[in-house]
């Protein structure tokens, strides 16, 4: 795993260099530009389209304008919205907010353009499963250009299917398994296998119908669950409203300067703030990834540009609403930075020390040392309720070593809670290697529950509203990630029928669902789950 680990952050490092950002930026503002500011028309004829205003049954194509608009974002509106911002915010502080915004607001551009362009090649041969998407936009779109450039427009198809399966297996599939599990395991105690062959199952007999199945139950499924995440966020915001202005200028502020540590979150760069906030904001509204314009090119129209100002409302819905909806209630509850949810119960000594005698890793050029366990009791009521049991991960913060993600001096050492109510429970901590010569030091007096994704967002409900976060944030992240997990099938399908044929879909939706199970045991960690859905979106 640690291999695995390795060399995916080296892709990740490749792919998702600040240059890659910065180009997705400057391409989202010139298509602002040549649009004439088409944002505002996604919000103006594109709300008239999604109501029916412009449909006919006559128009080539397989669903509604709504049911392509709900479709693609029940693969955008997921747990992206509730598990992506509280990383984001973890990772890289409310600044990381600052930067979805802006990648929502010329994702809006870059939406309506790669929708527009992949209803102007799509292939509706097949009424009832008309197909299209980038691949198609390279096939055909480059052959009309100049037919010798066909096969290079053939070949570029093929390299973007294989992208998209990447990004399904991983984001589209795995990232939403794996949150589901998490947080039902957390609040309710469900075995992770069990939430895994729940959520198979329930998948395996939505997308065996193809997409007029999965439209239809994404059209039914979308409204309901935003409402009922929505109405729960603006509750809370609410009750806080004396606090919101003073939030925003938080967010401004730290979207240009570095986020100072403390409580549970470890500090970062401005720069930190800007990476987390770009991925995790493209990983949500797919601006630009090519991935929605599969769902709309099933659209029935005869316009395609309605198509596009309709795929435009998506960033705005999702980014721009329910994320900034998320991120407020984290920051106002306090969640990203809390303090600690365990307190030392003992005097003892429970500084760093130092093992192997002091020797060097060979491998990394590093040294180990390790926090002896320590015995704990509960100095945070909400944050230890439904936790306080065998093995749960927690973590505390330590200095003195830099931290070379943030560009802090902080960083976490997760451990593990052992023992019982009746005997007392002990933190067992992992290792800790830092560069020679540097003594690592306990930077708060406590520890935390490590509340991963999904988990964090629901513990920020919960200090807000006691109770609400246990029955809210599980139910909606059981309906976005099963909505999402449908859609994305629909969209890995495509890309394999492109390479493959029609005769390949049976196999890939085999294996599709049994990676639902693999995810539940292979990701442990927030930065692991970060790790492969940024490897996805990237």
């Amino acid at each position: 795993m640690e291999e695995l680990k390795d060399i995916v952050g080296a892709i990740n490092g490749f792919i998702w260099h600040d240059y890659a950002l910065f180009a997705v930026l400057g391409v989202g503002i010139l298509f602002t530009v040549w649009s004439g500011f088409g944002q505002y028309r996604a919000l103006t004829h594109g709300v008239a389209a999604v109501r029916g205003q412009f449909d006919h049954k006559g128009d080539p194509g397989a669903i509604s304008h709504f049911q392509a608009l709900s479709t693609a974002l029940s693969a955008t509106v997921g747990l992206g919205n509730i598990a992506g911002v509280a990383i984001a915010i973890s990772l890289g502080g409310p600044g990381a907010l600052f930067w979805m915004w802006m990648v929502g607001l010329v994702g809006m551009a870059l939406k309506m353009a790669e929708v527009t362009q992949s209803m102007l090649f799509r292939d509706t041969s097949d009424p009832d499963n008309p197909r299209g998407g980038p691949m198609w936009v390279c096939k055909r779109g480059l052959a009309r250009l100049n037919p010798r450039l066909a096969p290079l427009g053939t070949v570029v198809g093929g390299i973007f299917c294989l992208t998209l399966l990447i990004s399904t297996t991983t984001g589209g599939n795995m990232f939403q398994a794996w949150n589901v599990a998490d947080i039902s395991y957390t609040y309710f105690g469900m075995p992770q296998w069990v939430a895994g062959i729940i959520l198979t199952i329930g998948v395996a007999l939505v997308i065996v119908g193809g997409i007029k199945r999965i439209g239809d139950v994404a059209s039914r499924v979308v409204p309901f669950m935003c409402g009922i995440y929505v109405l729960a966020g603006l509750v809370i915001i609410g009750k806080n409203i004396t606090d919101v202005p003073a939030m925003f200028l938080l967010i401004f502020s730290e979207a240009f300067s570095p986020t100072e540590a403390g409580g549970a979150f470890v500090g970062g760069a401005a720069g930190y703030a800007f990476l987390k906030g770009m991925q995790r904001a493209l990983f949500s509204n797919e601006a630009g990834q090519g991935s929605a314009p599969i769902a709309h090119s099933a659209a029935r129209t005869d316009e395609p540009v309605r198509e596009g100002v309709v795929a435009g409302l998506e960033p705005f819905i999702d980014t721009l609403c329910v994320c900034t909806l998320t991120g407020l209630v984290i920051l106002l509850s306090g969640a990203w930075n809390r303090d600690p949810s365990l307190s030392f119960a003992s005097a003892a000594d429970i500084e760093p020390v130092v093992v192997n005698g002091g020797r060097v890793l060979t491998e990394a050029g590093l040294e180990e040392w390790q926090i002896p366990p320590v015995r704990v009791v509960v100095a945070d009521e909400v944050a230890a309720r439904n936790q306080m049991r065998e093995r749960a991960t927690v973590f505390v913060v330590v200095g003195g070593d830099v931290n070379a993600e943030t560009g802090g001096s902080r960083q976490k050492v997760l451990g593990r809670l052992v023992g019982s109510e009746d005997v007392g429970w002990t933190a067992e901590f992992e290792f800790l290697a830092v560069q020679p010569g540097t003594t690592p030091t306990i930077a708060v007096e406590g520890a935390y529950f490590e509340f991963k994704g999904a988990t964090l967002t629901a513990k920020a409900f919960d200090r807000e509203i006691a109770g609400i976060g246990v029955w809210i944030i599980p139910f909606a992240a059981w309906l976005f990630a099963f909505s999402t997990i449908i859609s994305w099938s629909y969209y890995g399908e495509q890309g394999v029928v492109y390479l493959f044929g029609q005769r390949m879909v049976m196999p890939y939706r085999v294996v599709y669902c049994a990676l639902i199970m693999v995810s539940v045991q292979l990701i442990r960690t927030e930065a692991e789950l970060d790790m492969f859905s940024t490897l996805g979106t990237g």
